[in-house]
């Protein structure tokens, strides 16, 4: 199976390929998209969207696994941006037809270190571990796009069979 893992920013989205089982971790890869704080909103998102789109293209993934979106109390405007980059995202993936997983932050750090509030690093090195790599995973939005991507190697046919919106 072949995950994509989408952590959503608007400076910086992570994205993770890897290619596995649901035990066993064959090939991985990580970066970020980038974009520029002065370029207007729309065209941020529309970069995002068609890097998402590229990866989809050129890796055709079995799964596309997105952080959910959240919003701290202090800072609504950031959820309401969040917002509209996992839209842009989300839209990117369906129309690759491929089938998107919206997973809880929470969830994930749950499963990789035991802890769902696990602080970046606790997750980052969780990862690392699974992945048998002695190199730091960097920037954070790589390795957190990595966890999503390894949760859904390790959780694809579930997610695959329940819970998903069914490509027609």
């Amino acid at each position: 199976m072949k995950v994509l893992g989408i952590d959503p920013g608007l400076a910086a989205t992570g994205v993770a390929l890897v290619n596995g089982t649901s035990t066993q971790v064959f090939g991985y890869s990580f970066g970020t998209i980038t974009t520029p704080p002065e370029s207007p909103l729309t065209d941020r998102l529309i970069h995002i969207y068609d890097r998402i789109r590229e990866v989809a293209e050129a890796e055709r993934p079995d799964l596309m696994v997105v952080e959910d979106i959240f919003s701290l109390g202090k800072y609504p405007k950031s959820g309401i941006t969040l917002g509209k980059v996992t839209g842009a995202i989300l839209v990117a993936g369906r129309h690759g037809r491929i089938p998107v997983r919206e997973v809880a932050v929470r969830e994930v750090k749950k499963i990789l270190t035991g802890n769902g509030a696990a602080d970046k690093n606790q997750l980052e090195r969780a990862v690392r571990q699974r992945l048998c790599r002695e190199e730091a995973i960097r920037p954070s939005h790589a390795s957190d796009a990595m966890a999503l991507a390894l949760i859904g190697l390790y959780r694809g046919d579930h997610y695959l069979r329940n819970g998903l919106d069914r490509i027609s």
